[in-house]
C-alpha cells in the first residue's frame, strides 16, 4: 500500500490539471485501489504546507489556502471580466444547467455570444446537456477549472457574495441600482440582506 501511495503522489505532483480516480487508476498496476489511497492521503496531508483537494470528480494537489499569501509574487494577473460575462458566469455558477434563455430571463438583458464564448475559451463555463424540451436547447454548466480557481470541491461550496469578493470575482462597489433580479439563489440572499445592495460588476 505505501509503494501505492508513492505513485499516486507521483501521478498528482506531476499532473498539471486535477486527475479523476479513473485516469490516476490507469497509470497503475492492475489491482490497484487509488479511490482508498486518496482519502488516506487527504488526511495525512491535512494541517500540511501542502493538501490533497477534490475538484468535482478530480483530485490534485494545492498549496494550503491560509498560505496562499506565500505564492503572490508568482500570481499572473488575469484580464478582469466585463460586467456581462461576470453576471453571466454568476447566473451559470449558482443556477446551472442554465440555458441561453434562463441566462437572460434572470439577468433581464439579452447574452452576447461572445460573452458565453469568452467563459468557454477561459475554460470555466462548458456545455451541458440538451434540455428535452421544444427546440433542445443547450445548457451551460461551470467546469472544474472553475471549481479548481476558487478551490471549491464542488457547485454546492459555492459561497455568498462576501466571499466572492474576497477571492476576486466580484468587485465591491459603492451603494447603486443593485444586482439583477434573480442573480443569486434564495439560499445565499442572507448576504444581501447584511447591508445595502450594491453594483458589483464593472462596465463594459
Amino acid at each position: 500500500m505505501f509503494e501505492q501511495e508513492r505513485m499516486v503522489e507521483a501521478i498528482l505532483f506531476a499532473s498539471a490539471k486535477p486527475m479523476t480516480t479513473r485516469q490516476i487508476a490507469a497509470r497503475m498496476p492492475p489491482g490497484s485501489e487509488p479511490a482508498e489511497i486518496m482519502y488516506g492521503l487527504r488526511v495525512r496531508y491535512e494541517g500540511r504546507g501542502v493538501q490533497l483537494v477534490k475538484v468535482g470528480d478530480a483530485w490534485a494537489f494545492r498549496t494550503a489556502g491560509d498560505l496562499g499569501f506565500l505564492m503572490e509574487e508568482d500570481a499572473v494577473e488575469n484580464r478582469r471580466l466585463s460586467r456581462a460575462a461576470t453576471e453571466t458566469l454568476a447566473v451559470i455558477a449558482y443556477h446551472q444547467p442554465v440555458t441561453r434563455t434562463e441566462i437572460e430571463e434572470i439577468r433581464g438583458v439579452a447574452v452576447n455570444r461572445g460573452t458565453l464564448d469568452q467563459l468557454i475559451e477561459m475554460g470555466w463555463v462548458r456545455i451541458g446537456r440538451r434540455r428535452m424540451t421544444p427546440g433542445r436547447p443547450a445548457t451551460f454548466v461551470v467546469t472544474e477549472d472553475f471549481l479548481d480557481h476558487f478551490g471549491l470541491e464542488s457547485a454546492r461550496d459555492l459561497p455568498g457574495l462576501t466571499e466572492l469578493r474576497a477571492a476576486g470575482l466580484l468587485e465591491s462597489r459603492p451603494p447603486s441600482d443593485g444586482l439583477p433580479a434573480g442573480l443569486l439563489p434564495e439560499k445565499h440572499a442572507e448576504d444581501e440582506a447584511n447591508g445595502p445592495a450594491e453594483d458589483l460588476f464593472d462596465d463594459e
